[in-house]
This record gives structure tokens, sequence and C-alpha cells, in this order.
């Protein structure tokens, strides 16, 4: 744990001194957010801003989880597992993410890749992972801990299609957070950590070490994303985050409270889809001023940096509590 907390600062030193290069870079190639006209009004000001900001995140995590491990790639075919998969499936999300934010920024502005087709890869990619997780991690076994329960439960193939829906899910559900100054950095960071915990007491090193790079490198981007932020995440950062969370949860076997260390991503998804289906069930009336979550509490009054804050504090506790059942 020493280790993986001194590697996170360096990952965060590494990182923080690059965030300024990477904003003119953005600059200079017009690679800014487009803004939602019928979104809060407040947001209007940050047309413009570099939003592929979550290269610096995903860039940075690649660096340093090959550099700490390399000798374990060489010497250890299952510590090479621990490192590909949750690397692949960071990096595959990160540039289909960049796909997405590019068509944003030069096909079609605002929108980006249209969901239909970026949902199959998004499924592509997480069923790759889950194949891999089931026969070479878990050796031909769906694995899944239950609080209280001494021994880890077999739910054999139907892992799979299981894991698909874990790792895809999250990745949307990070992305769709990814709407406010310092929101889906601040609870990537806090979910990577308790993962963390959790990997450090299951002694699995490059879980620990992996989780604690990632929040090193999401506290290095939330130097520049702190409101007024200098640039934004975008998809080519919180699908990669995602994604990868929903990897880590597998390969503790605690995906079972992934939905509480997640609460706030988790949430804010339930209520875009929450949303929809009533805006349809009932011929045009909404359920919510506006969605995904934080935007109705921007309707109603709060300000960006309560409803981070906020969300924040709940992130923390619900992490504890996630934390805590992993414990039992």
């Amino acid at each position: 744990m020493a280790f993986a907390l001194t590697i996170s600062g360096v990952t965060f030193l590494m990182a923080v001194i690059w965030g300024s290069p990477l904003v003119e870079l953005m600059r200079r190639l017009r690679l800014g957010k487009n803004i939602r006209i019928d979104g809060p009004q407040t947001h209007l000001a940050k047309m413009g801003t570099p939003a592929m900001g979550g290269l610096l995140i995903v860039g940075w995590v690649v660096v340093i989880s090959v550099v700490v491990n390399i000798v374990q790639l060489v010497q250890a075919l299952e510590i090479a597992e621990s490192v590909v998969i949750p690397l692949g499936v960071m990096v595959a999300y990160s540039i289909l993410g960049g796909i997405d934010d590019y068509q944003g920024f030069r096909m079609r502005p605002g929108e980006g890749m249209r969901a239909r087709v970026k949902i199959w890869f998004q499924l592509g990619i997480a069923l790759v992972a889950a194949v891999l997780i089931y026969w070479f991690v878990n050796k031909g076994h769906g694995l899944v801990a239950l609080p209280t329960v001494p021994v880890l439960l077999d739910i054999s193939i139907f892992y799979i299609p299981v894991a698909v829906i874990v790792i895809a899910g999250t990745a949307n559900a990070i992305n769709i957070t990814d709407g406010l100054d310092g929101l889906a950095g601040i609870i990537s960071a806090t979910a990577f950590a308790a993962y963390g915990v959790i990997a450090f007491m299951q002694k699995q090193q490059f879980l620990v070490l992996f989780s604690f790079i990632v929040v090193g490198a999401c506290f290095a981007f939330l130097w520049f994303n702190a409101k007024p932020a200098q640039m934004f995440m975008g998809d080519v950062g919180s699908q990669a985050l995602g994604g990868a969370l929903g990897v880590v949860a597998l390969m503790t076997n605690q995906w079972l409270i992934l939905p509480i260390i997640a609460i706030v991503p988790l949430s804010t998804m339930a209520s875009s889809t929450l949303q929809v289906l009533y805006f349809k069930a009932t011929g045009g009336k909404r359920l919510f001023k506006m969605a995904p979550l934080h935007h109705h509490f921007e309707l109603i009054g709060w300000s960006e940096t309560q409803i981070v804050q906020r969300w924040w504090l709940i992130a923390i506790l619900a992490a504890m509590v996630g934390i805590a059942l992993a414990l039992i």
C-alpha cells in the first residue's frame, strides 16, 4: 500500500506538469466543447473549453502502469493478466470515446457518434473483457462475493452476460455523470480508491497499484477541471474510467457492491433513463426539470459547487459502506 500511494503521488506530479501543454494543444486544435442550448444557461460560458482532457488521465495511467509492472509482465503470466485486462479495457474505451468526441467536434457538432452504433462497440469491448476474466482470471468460474458469506458464489456461464452489463453500464454511468466541473473526476477517484482498499485486503498487488495510479491521474486532471474548468474530460476519459472501474470490480469479485460504491454515477444514469421512459409514457411530461440529475438540481437553484461537493460527500460515504460490506 505504501508503494501504491507513493506511485499515486508520482502519477499526480507527472500528469499535472503536462496538463497545461495539453490544454494549449487542444485549444490550437480547436477541440472545444459544444454546449446544449436547452441546458442550464450558466453553461453557455463554457462553450469552446478544451474537451478531451481525459487523455491526461488515460495516457499517464498507461505509462505509469506499464513502467512499474514491466518486470512482473515479463516474469509472471498471472500478473500480466491483471495488467492487460483493465489497461486494455481502459485504452479500448478511450479510443471509442475519442472517436465519439472528435465526431462531436467535426462531423456531428454537439452530438458525436450515434448512440445505436456506440452501444454495440461498448458491448463488444465488454464482451471480450468478460470472457478473459471468466476464463483466464477466474479459471472458468463465475465468481461473486456476497456480504456475510465466507465463500465465493459461482454463477457459472451466466457470469459473462452479467459482466458485460457491469462493464458497459459503468462506462455509460461515468460518461453521463461527466456534466459539471470536477464531478466525474472526483467521483471516479473516490470509487477507485475504495476498490484499491478492497484489492489491498485481497492482496491483489496490481489492482492496488492500478487503482491508486488512476486516483493520482484523476487528481491531476481535477487540477485543471476545478471550476472554472480549463478543460473537460470528454468521452475519451469518462468511458475509459467507467469501463476500467467495472473491470476492477469484477476482478475483486466484489461487483455486487458496485452500485453502492458508484451510487452517484448509477443514480445519474438511472435519472436519465427514467426521464426518457416517463416522457414517452406520459406523452411529453417530465419527471425531472432536466436530466441527468445534476442538471435538475442546477435548475432548482443549486450551484455547481454545491452539487459537486454534496455528490462527493455521498460518494465518500457510499465508498465507506462498500468497503465495510467487503469486510463482512
